[in-house]
This record gives structure tokens, sequence and C-alpha cells, in this order.
């Protein structure tokens, strides 16, 4: 039996939000799968860092917001490599209010990176797939909060909600194509986005920022911090023909927070 992520070798995959956290996770383990990487980022420098630790990997600069950027990056990456067959859109943000005082700002800003984001670049692997006759692979990034609303993050959750009701239509538009499309949904990441988190949620519910790490972890069966490459495993299994058969799935990640 071949080994997981070994028919991977060759392929060439872009990866949003790739220059840090879950991310370049996920770029380092694709890497060792002998996959040829572009590395997108809003950051230049963060991703011609990300590209220089990875090895083998081109920097794209990209802001997932706006179409032509997204289409000016994935068209480097294809002259690049030749073409595109993976694609990880990853790229998202986040901001913590309560339900009742989050701004317009806030909630546009999460939905362009979180939800346009992944509907622009897509929609531009998609197409690319579809005109270069390739059996494509797609995988979005959730979250948790696309399960069940998060207190505290409802701007946030809605976005990524969005994220798994369009990964499941894709998915059956593009089935007959023979191109998969599915989501991973994380649960409580150690990253710079959670420390971030961390701190606000602490102020908001009036703990210290370590009682509010201790309640990610007690509400986490398996008993700690997720890491990022936890969730690039995961990623590897899904973009490789050991999932052949699975499309439209938003997958939980989540040591055990939620199972449904």
């Amino acid at each position: 039996m071949p080994l997981l992520g070994s028919d991977l070798a060759g392929k060439a995959a872009l990866v949003t939000g790739g220059a840090t956290g879950i991310g370049l996770a996920i770029a380092e383990a694709l890497a060792a799968h002998g996959v040829r990487l572009a590395i997108a980022d809003i950051d230049r420098a963060a991703a011609h860092r990300a590209a220089e630790q990875v090895g083998e990997a081109i920097a794209i600069p990209m802001d997932v917001r706006e179409r032509v950027s997204v289409e000016a990056g994935f068209a480097e990456a294809v002259s690049q490599f030749g073409g595109i067959d993976l694609l990880v859109a990853n790229a998202g943000v986040s901001t913590m209010r309560r339900a009742v005082e989050i701004t317009d700002e806030e909630w546009d800003r999460n939905f362009a990176v979180n939800t346009r984001g992944v509907f622009l670049s897509n929609q531009i692997a998609a197409r690319h797939f579809l005109a270069a006759g390739r059996k494509g692979v797609i995988c979005n990034t959730a979250s948790l909060a696309a399960k069940v609303g998060a207190p505290l993050l409802a701007h946030y959750s809605a976005s990524k909600f969005a994220v798994v009701g369009w990964t499941q239509a894709l998915a059956r538009e593009l089935a007959p194509h023979g191109i998969r499309v599915n989501a991973v949904c994380p649960g409580f990441v150690r990253t710079s986005m959670q420390e971030r988190e961390v701190v606000w949620e602490a102020e908001l519910r009036g703990l210290s920022p370590d009682a509010v790490r201790a309640d990610y972890i007690a509400q986490t069966p398996l008993g700690r911090l997720e890491e990022p490459k936890d969730v690039a495993g995961l990623v590897v299994f899904l973009l490789s023909d050991a999932a052949r058969f699975m499309t439209g799935q938003a997958v939980n990640v989540t040591g055990g927070v939620y199972m449904t």
C-alpha cells in the first residue's frame, strides 16, 4: 500500500495565508510530500521568509479580498509551475466583540477575508482546473466556529458558516468534472491569531489570559491546545488520493470539542 500523500509528489499547490500559523504548517507538510509550493500572503516579506523556510517554494504577494490580486497571484503560480493542481484557501482574520457591539467595519473585514477570499480563490482555481482539464482538489479552512456559533465571535462564526455552505455547493457543481472540494474545521489552535484572541477574550470576560487558555483546554477532550501541524495532517489527507471519494465535507479537527 502506498504511503499517505505519496501521490502528491510533483504536484503544484497554492496556499493562501501561507506565511504563518496553520497556512505555514500546511505548506511545510505538503513540501515534505514533494509538492511544489506557491505561498501566497498579503505580507510580502513574510511570504518570502516562509518560502525560504519551506524550500522549493515561491512567494506570491496576494490580497484575497481583491479579484485582481488573486488572479495575478494565481497566474504567476501557473506560469512558474505550468499549472496548479491543489488549492488551500486558508487566509483568515478575526476580531472579537460582543454581538451587539460589532461594528460595520469589523463585520465587513471578516467577510471580505474569510468568505470573499475563499470565493475568489476557489472560483479562480476552479476555472483553471476546468480550462486545463485537471482533476484539481480544493481545501478550505473553516473553523469550529463554523459548526457552533461562538460567543464574542458572532461575525467570525457567520463568515465561517458561509465557507461551509459554499464548500458544499461548489463540491456538488464540480463533482461531475472530478474536482473535489472539502473544508477543515480546526478548534483552539495555538497561533498568533489565537494569542490575540486570548487577550481580547480575557478582557471581555474579566479573566486572565491563562484562565482563557485553561478554559480552551478544559473544553478539549484530548486535553491540550491544538497545534497547526494537527490541521496540516488532515489537509494532506484531504488533498491526497486517500480521500478520493470525499467531497463537500467540513471535517472537524478539534481534539473532540465538537463531535458531530
